[in-house]
């Protein structure tokens, strides 16, 4: 079973795997499907796990984070297929047959063995189910019943429920104006390990609005998480009883909690209209920004980025506790951030990356349309070559000089009758330098050939 937000999809499995339910948000069509599964073969927890992948990425893509509950009576299985043998042959996989962990998308893997605790099939099972919560790479868990009752299994799922699922709601408060809202998702502890001692920081339930500053000003400091921050509607049903009848086919917002005002929508519409953002507290010597967000040009929302703990966590701030107004200020102490170095320094400038095709691929049909434009682009053309060049020596991609050498020679033979004179002679001469081995020097910069087309 699987939740994203309030949707969630239920799959069975055996040898193969079963799609029960597509993602609904119909609780009451989970239950009736629960009630209808059987038995099959055997066991084969992988081929769910490439279920569970297929489906997602399908239906959701790669970016949207969900959450996987895994139930099972604690056998990993007999014979081929089990989970024991995937974990064998996991140096040994090909991209033909890949193992499933670590999901393409977000996700946190939960194993529920509902199983006694003293079963002698789970006690030698748990560790593989706790190596593939790790394998999954996010903060899942392995939960065992105190003992194979009703009740236990039920206070079992209660907890996961309560732990993973329950939204966190506090109160937006600036002045003499407050909301109560919603965070999603539920925002974690945050645990600082220094050498000496470990502190975690719980956010709290009251956040306050300190002050606003431009957007610009802020800049992108380091962040521990980000949360969508949504207004606390009066229909609340997180604390409806298991086995309730829940329908969630119709939106929690009722017609009538559109007319109630709410500062939450003010403060998300102005801080829009202005491009500002606010500073609030978090917590104990901890800060955050809220700021509008728009993932489409018909759409905003409000969002919190909630800062690293302490007062320095934005560097071109300073402390935070120290911020004040313009008007407490002199004009020589009024800037603007963040502040930039009188410098420019080697590091600051932007490097060249290669991490897929795409991108080496822009970078050369970045240097072919400055050569088509030749001799008025002279000067971009051989800097961008030279930066292309430095980068492919620094890597020890000696073929990517002779091949670009080849695609000079190439776009002269399809050269356009328009094309200026000089565009021939400089891709030739720039192509017949790549060639040279004596100039595989990595301080060599490649200089326009003079021509009488160009000044140079």
């Amino acid at each position: 079973m699987k939740t994203i937000s309030k949707y969630i999809l239920l799959i069975a499995f055996s040898s193969l795997y079963e799609e029960k339910c597509p993602f609904t948000r119909d609780y009451n069509a989970i239950k009736v499907e629960l009630q209808k599964l059987d038995d099959f073969d055997k066991t084969c927890i992988e081929t769910a796990l490439h279920g569970v992948n297929q489906l997602v990425l399908s239906e959701w893509g790669n970016n949207t984070a969900c959450q996987i509950i895994l139930v099972t009576d604690g056998n990993t299985g007999v014979g081929p297929m089990t989970l024991g043998e995937s974990f064998a042959t996991l140096n040994h996989r090909t991209s033909s047959n890949p193992f499933p962990l670590p999901f393409a998308f977000p996700a946190k893997l939960h194993v529920v063995c509902i199983a006694p605790p003293d079963d002698s099939s789970l006690i030698k099972s748990k560790s593989l189910y706790q190596r593939l919560v790790d394998i999954s790479g996010y903060d899942g868990s392995v939960l065992i019943p105190d003992n194979l009752s009703e009740n236990s299994v039920v206070s079992m799922f209660q907890k996961l429920a309560e732990d993973m699922y329950t939204s966190f709601r506090g109160v937006l408060k600036c002045g003499n104006l407050e909301s109560r809202i919603v965070l999603s998702p539920a925002p974690v502890p945050y645990t600082k390990v220094t050498d000496f001692d470990c502190q975690t920081n719980v956010l709290s339930e009251l956040i306050e609005v300190c002050g606003f500053i431009p957007i610009s000003d802020v800049g992108s400091p380091m962040a521990v998480s980000r949360h969508l921050i949504l207004p606390a509607t009066s229909n609340n049903k997180e604390n409806i009883p298991l086995n309730a009848e829940i329908d969630l086919t119709t939106d929690d917002d009722s017609a009538d909690e559109g007319k109630i005002p709410s500062f939450c929508v003010l403060l998300h519409g102005a801080l829009k209209v202005e491009n500002m953002a606010a500073l609030v507290t978090l917590g104990e010597s901890w800060y955050g920004f809220i700021y509008s967000w728009a993932d489409s040009k018909k759409k905003s929302n409000l969002m919190l980025t909630a800062l690293t703990p302490g007062a320095d966590a934005i560097p071109w701030l300073g402390d935070l506790n120290r911020l004040d107004t313009p008007d407490n200020l002199s004009q020589e102490q009024v800037g603007s951030f963040p502040v930039r170095p009188s410098e420019k320094r080697s590091y600051s400038q932007n490097g060249v990356v290669w991490i897929r095709q795409a991108g080496l691929q822009s970078d050369i049909q970045k240097i072919l349309r400055h050569a088509r434009k030749l001799p008025e682009k002279t000067q971009q053309f051989y800097k961008e070559l030279n930066r292309l060049r430095k980068a492919a020596m620094s890597l020890g991609f000696f073929d990517l000089l002779t091949g670009l050498a080849y695609i000079f020679e190439q776009e002269c033979t399809q050269l356009p009758g328009s094309a200026h004179p000089d565009c021939a002679l400089q891709l030739t001469h720039a192509a017949d330098v790549l060639r040279k081995t004596q100039n595989k020097d990595f301080k060599y910069v490649i200089v326009p050939l003079q021509t009488n087309y160009n000044s140079t």
